[in-house]
Formats: structure tokens, C-alpha cells, sequence
């Protein structure tokens, strides 16, 4: 808590030099949120105690990255102002994967029917509560499941820079209806392969 609050007060304290957003990572249900959040008060009370300038409506969210936060996203979303899917971790305990273990490695899949589930799980409850959600790791960047993403709703895509301009292309030459048709049907399917190939073959179709 000592060097956790370090961190709060000097984030606070870079909050009045920009539009600074602060968001906890690894949180795994609504009382990690609550005992976070207590810390982030006691942060703002020393700082106000010490004549500090800090943007108290800073907006605070929560990385969604672990299985028992997509299932309780409901929860979560009374009590944050955004959310932002960690992907590379929440398909790594998803599907009970090392990516480093060469091994087993072959078993990180994106597509996973039960990724799309819970992704779609953290998102309609974050917009049943008003608030936004983003994604960043490595499955916002492929622009087949770009479509999916979108299709469900997906309000931001976190990207690395050479990805940026064909995620672009690819959400400018699709309706949103369509979007949402691509990402219905994928849902209906049952692995993760055939989820692949159907995202592939309809972003091939719209690319032509």
C-alpha cells in the first residue's frame, strides 16, 4: 500500500499537466476495486493536506484481463468510468495457456469461442452501464477479428503504430450493421479454427 499510494499521488499530481486517465490493472472482482479506490482517496486527502493541485474528476478504470472480472464486468462497471480489455492475458488464463511455454503455446487462440463470449460479456455490460470500452493486446490488431470486434461493439482499439492505418481502412469500408452481422454469425460458431477462416473470408470479400 505505501509504494501503491507513491504511485497514486504522483499520477494525481501529473494530472494537472494533461487529460490523464488512470486505470488499475489485474483486478480480479469488485473488492480489489473498492480497496484501490480507498487508497486513491487517501492519495487525494494527503495531497490536499499538503496544498498540492491535483484533477480530482480524474476518470478511473479498470483493466479487464482476468476471467473472474469479464464474468462480474457487470459489477464492475457500477463503480468505474471505463474499461479496457487486456487480451494476451485474459486468453492466457481463459484457456489455461503459458504463450511462452513453446509447448503449449499452440493453444493461445484469439478466436477461442470462449474469448468472444467473455469479450462480449465485458463489453455489454460496460455500455449497459454508459461507460466505454477499449482492448489493447495483440487481438486488436488482427484485422480479421477487427471486424468481430467491432461488430460487437468495441468502442477503441489500442494498436501498435503499423497496424493503425489498415485497421482504418478495414473499419471505413464496413457499415456498422454489417459489422454487427459478421460478429452475430461468428458467435455462432463452435471453434475457434472456424471462426478464424469465416473472419478471414469475410474480410477478404470486403477488401476486394
Amino acid at each position: 500500500p505505501v509504494i501503491f499510494k507513491l504511485e497514486l499521488r504522483a499520477i494525481l499530481r501529473a494530472s494537472m499537466h494533461g487529460n490523464l486517465k488512470l486505470m488499475y490493472p489485474m483486478i480480479s472482482g469488485v473488492e480489489e476495486l473498492r480497496q484501490a479506490n480507498a487508497l486513491l482517496q487517501e492519495a487525494k486527502d494527503e495531497l490536499k493536506q499538503k496544498g498540492l493541485k491535483f484533477n480530482n474528476e480524474i476518470a478511473v478504470g479498470v483493466m479487464i484481463e482476468v476471467p473472474s472480472a469479464a464474468m462480474t464486468a457487470d459489477i464492475l462497471a457500477k463503480e468505474s468510468d471505463f474499461f479496457s480489455i487486456g487480451t494476451n492475458d485474459l486468453i492466457q488464463y481463459s484457456l489455461a495457456v503459458d504463450r511462452g511455454n513453446e509447448k503449449v503455446a499452440y493453444l493461445y487462440e484469439p478466436a477461442h469461442p470462449a474469448v468472444l463470449r467473455l469479450v462480449k460479456t465485458v463489453i455489454d455490460a460496460a455500455h449497459q452501464a454508459k461507460i466505454k470500452v477499449a482492448m489493447c493486446g495483440e487481438m486488436a490488431g488482427e484485422p480479421s477479428l477487427a471486424l468481430i470486434l467491432l461488430g460487437l461493439g468495441l468502442d477503441e482499439f489500442s494498436l501498435p503504430p503499423q497496424v493503425i492505418p489498415e485497421l482504418k481502412f478495414i473499419i471505413r469500408a464496413i457499415g456498422f450493421k454489417a459489422a454487427q452481422e459478421i460478429a452475430h454469425q461468428a458467435m455462432q460458431l463452435s471453434t475457434g479454427t472456424q471462426v478464424e477462416e469465416f473472419a478471414k473470408n469475410r474480410l477478404a470479400e470486403i477488401l476486394k
